[in-house]
């Protein structure tokens, strides 16, 4: 079934390539769970929780990517692994779209590392997640 799943998700994502937008696809096993971060007219924005099964993709932004450096957190949900950075910024336990990066613990949130990606100012981007976690390729 693992064979299936992923010779699916090649043809899905193939036809896609030509969207602008930020993927993430989850190349493990196990189901990840998934925030972003990024700057918007009103601050700093963080959202999530996008829920990614093993071997596919999730769209996170859509359309042309506005602005050059977006920022990545993931959590295994079977295995605990987490894919982090040096950036600190809020997380709540549920769905969430929170601005400000400033006070996470006063305002009812936790504080997560989310690493960086330097677009480059492209049009879109796509982040794989390995099974070792904090392990990632990157790709416009």
């Amino acid at each position: 079934m693992s064979l299936a799943a992923a010779a699916l998700a090649v043809p899905l994502f193939a036809a896609d390539a030509a969207r602008a937008d930020f993927r993430v696809c989850n190349g493990t096993q196990n189901l990840v769970g998934v925030a972003i971060g990024y700057r918007a007219k009103e601050g700093w924005v963080t959202e999530g929780w996008w829920q990614v099964p093993a071997t596919t993709c999730a769209t996170l932004i859509e359309g042309e990517l506005k602005s050059r450096y977006y920022y990545l957190y993931a959590e295994d949900a079977a295995r605990g692994g987490r894919w982090t950075g040096d950036v600190q910024m809020c997380v709540a336990e549920n769905l969430f779209k929170i601005t400000g990066v400033q006070d996470c613990f006063a305002r009812g949130f936790q504080r997560m590392g989310f690493k960086e990606y330097d677009t480059g100012r492209q049009g879109s981007w796509m982040v794989q997640l390995s099974d070792t976690p904090g392990s990632t390729q990157e790709s416009n």
